[in-house]
């Protein structure tokens, strides 16, 4: 089996890849934007509020992930959001700080490899904890062929909070709004024995234990 390696997108070179990707999965197939050009920006800070990272399967480029960090939890009114009874955003403010991942896509012919999705995951994760957050939110699509909906909720935990019927790609299913506890699952899956836990957790766990102690009282109940 061909090396599945992932890198932060910072230079010209996986810009282009990056967009190889995008291009191939968001404008062709599933022709939800218009062009892929303009969902990366050329200039890439090393801790800016957005963060792109590409894997590859040997030289071949394969999926693509975006973070951003410190999304408005509260979106406009046109997207008609509908939450879940007992969510509530300004209590989600004030136990988190989210980071929301977007633009999430594996190429068609990579896609029965799971492998390249938790690499993308577990950089991704990395990235995310060495910052200091502590929380994804992201939407995935109702009813869509491919959706990630079952990977996210039964294989990583992410949590339904709601649903909203707009946003800002060209598609009219509606959006599932999912979040997820960083250190909550970590808490349930530590101690697990499954190769894909094993993939996701692999080379993370000294700063998952670390800040599992110190989140203390914020993971009781």
């Amino acid at each position: 089996m061909s090396c599945i390696t992932v890198e932060k997108v910072m230079t010209e070179k996986d810009r282009a890849s990056a967009i190889d990707v995008i291009e191939q999965v968001f404008q062709r197939e599933k022709k939800w934007i218009s062009t892929a050009q303009e969902q990366l920006p050329r200039i890439l800070e090393e801790r800016g509020s957005f963060s792109w990272f590409l894997a590859r399967v040997g030289n071949r480029p394969a999926g693509v992930l975006r973070l951003m960090y410190d999304p408005p939890l509260e979106l406009p009114d046109e997207y008609d959001v509908r939450l879940q009874p007992g969510v509530n955003i300004e209590k989600m403010k004030r136990e988190g700080r989210y980071v929301e991942i977007g633009r999430f896509m594996i190429k068609h012919e990579f896609r029965k490899n799971p492998r390249i999705a938790l690499r993308l995951m577990r950089t991704a994760t990395r990235e995310v904890l060495e910052r200091d957050y502590t929380h994804f939110i992201t939407d995935v699509f109702e009813g869509e062929p491919n959706s990630p909906l079952n990977f996210h909720t039964r294989v990583l935990g992410f949590e339904v909070i709601g649903k909203h019927l707009f946003g800002d790609l060209n598609c009219s299913s509606t959006r599932i709004i999912l979040t997820l506890d960083i250190l909550k699952v970590y808490r349930r899956i530590r101690n697990n024995r499954s190769r894909v836990y094993k993939e996701l957790t692999e080379g993370m766990r000294g700063i998952l234990e670390r800040k599992l102690a110190a989140a203390g009282p914020r993971l009781q109940g």
